[in-house]
């Protein structure tokens, strides 16, 4: 089977010659010390990264503004894993990005979906967003006229012509989705979390019209994708749970998510689309049903350390999609924690529906020996 169709088949509970073999991604940090310890350095790796950026571990190798591992991948010897669909379905054309403020260690700057970030200049902690650019109703309709566009030009990269020959002829699956495609983490870029968890509550006909509109803008563009290309399966990007639970209350969720939610989904599954999911991080117990009344099959990557055991997620929902959930921390721990961490996922692997990985980015505490050996342990069990 090659990586496409071994993937397909995995999510649909059918036989597979063994299940996938990749990870999702890594730190920078995590890279950087790998190479130090022995990890190949690919030619045509990234050069010069920042301790806090992402580097993804499937995904298009040279599409801006993610970052590929090369190195891992290769050495490895990985499947292909998941490529999405090149466009930009969010905020377009991008703010210019601009310094507002600066001293010896920090640096304060707009970045290009109009957030105002404050970030360390030694990269030691993640951004923090301190300004949105939607306040109200008047700063709302001039960014929906300005930036939340369909018939923007420039949402397909130049290169379309050519990637649309390259998704042809795939051998891996082809996933439409994120970083904006999110009907909660839109709200949030947009509005920040806590003036927006007001506006549910203050505002809700503002809310209303920015959901329909962010729908009518998506299901304008993948109506345009699909009518040049076939995908495998699409994602939502929300990360809508902290550790205790989702960020919403079941009323919110039902009066303001759902119906976009079923709205965008029927629009899939409309064209043959069975698999949909989300990507969402911390304790997300209570939104696999409200997920599953509205459309969403799968959900990953299901941390260990926020409650989620994917073992038990299997038990209480046997037909559940699921990527990851394999805890980042045994790989620092050592060989006898990471043998004791696969063992409890084994019989998951062994249900069908679940492709294994860890939970999140690998951590730079974990030294490139201990991956290794938990990667080739794995491949074991495939």
């Amino acid at each position: 089977m090659n990586p496409r169709e071994r993937f397909l088949a995995t999510m649909r509970f059918q036989p597979v010659d063994r299940l996938p073999d990749y990870e999702m991604g890594y730190w920078a940090g995590t890279i950087d010390r790998w190479y130090q310890e022995g990890l190949p350095r690919h030619p045509d790796a990234p050069k010069g990264l920042v301790d806090g950026a992402g580097v993804k571990g499937e995904g298009f190798p040279w599409r801006a503004p993610e970052i590929r591992d090369l190195s891992v991948h290769t050495h490895l010897g990985f499947d292909a894993g998941i490529e999405k669909v090149a466009g930009e379905w969010g905020v377009y054309p991008y703010y210019a990005p601009e310094v507002l403020a600066e001293d010896d260690e920090t640096v304060t700057r707009r970045d290009v979906d109009g957030t105002v970030i404050h970030v360390r200049k030694d990269n030691t902690s993640l951004p923090h967003v301190v300004d949105w650019p939607v306040k109200d109703r008047a700063t709302w309709e001039a960014f929906k006229r300005e930036r939340l566009r369909a018939d923007t030009p420039g949402r397909f990269p130049g290169d379309w012509p050519q990637l649309l020959e390259h998704y042809r002829q795939r051998d891996f699956p082809l996933v439409l989705g994120g970083p904006f495609l999110g009907v909660f983490s839109a709200l949030r870029t947009l509005f920040g979390f806590e003036h927006l968890m007001y506006l549910f509550f203050d505002a809700p006909e503002l809310i209303d019209d920015v959901l329909d509109h962010l729908a009518g803008l998506w299901l304008a563009l993948f109506e345009e994708v699909l009518a040049q290309t076939d995908i495998d399966y699409v994602y939502y990007w929300e990360d809508m749970s902290y550790k205790r639970g989702p960020m919403v209350s079941p009323k919110v969720f039902q009066r303001f998510l759902a119906p976009r939610y079923r709205r965008i989904n029927q629009f899939f599954e409309g064209r043959g689309i069975d698999l949909i999911f989300c990507d969402t991080d911390g304790d997300v117990w209570q939104l696999i049903d409200w997920f599953a009344e509205v459309g969403i099959n799968g959900l990953y990557p299901f941390e260990v350390r926020a409650g989620m055991d994917v073992a038990a997620v299997r038990q209480a929902h046997p037909q559940l999609r699921m990527l990851g959930g394999i805890d980042k921390t045994a790989l620092a721990a050592g060989r006898a924690a990471i043998d004791r961490e696969l063992a409890r996922i084994e019989p998951v692997m062994r249900s069908g529906g679940y492709v294994p990985g860890c939970d999140h980015y690998v951590s730079p505490d974990v030294p490139w020996d201990h991956f290794v050996y938990y990667r080739r342990r794995l491949a074991e069990k495939l």
